[in-house]
């Protein structure tokens, strides 16, 4: 149980840290678009696509924003919660086979090789055995 809550606070901390982290990396700083990033080229595409402007609300105009002044409080509270869930589902431990198999009289079929056919195929002729016309 302690993992698992473990794993959901990681997550959390891991969504909300990554956002920063991700978009500066991508070209969307504090003090604008990077020259030369994916950004500046996401820019350019944006502003082709719309008769030379950027439109606002779109995706450029909404990552420079986050990129410059951050996520809102309800934002980081939304983007924690879904990195918590992601964390607790894969910090979910599974159960570990059992190391021996159980013995006794309850314990037939267990054993290795039980279900292995015995019969041998057969072999295939000699050439002194082969039938000829």
């Amino acid at each position: 149980m302690m993992k698992k809550v473990a794993a959901a606070a990681i997550g959390g901390v891991l969504a909300v840290g990554a956002v920063p982290v991700v978009l500066g990396a991508v070209g969307f700083t504090s003090t604008g678009i990077a020259a030369s990033s994916l950004a500046a080229k996401m820019m350019s595409a944006a502003a082709v696509a719309n008769g030379g402007g950027v439109p606002a609300g779109g995706l450029v105009a909404t990552l420079q924003s986050v990129g410059a002044a951050g996520l809102s409080a309800s934002s980081n509270i939304l983007l924690a919660s879904t990195g918590s869930v992601f964390g607790a589902l894969l910090g979910r431990s599974k159960k570990a086979p059992p190391l021996s198999p159980p013995a006794g009289p309850g314990a037939e079929g267990n054993q290795p090789g039980e279900n292995v056919s015995q019969i041998k195929p057969p072999k295939p002729p000699l050439k002194s055995e082969k039938h000829q016309k």
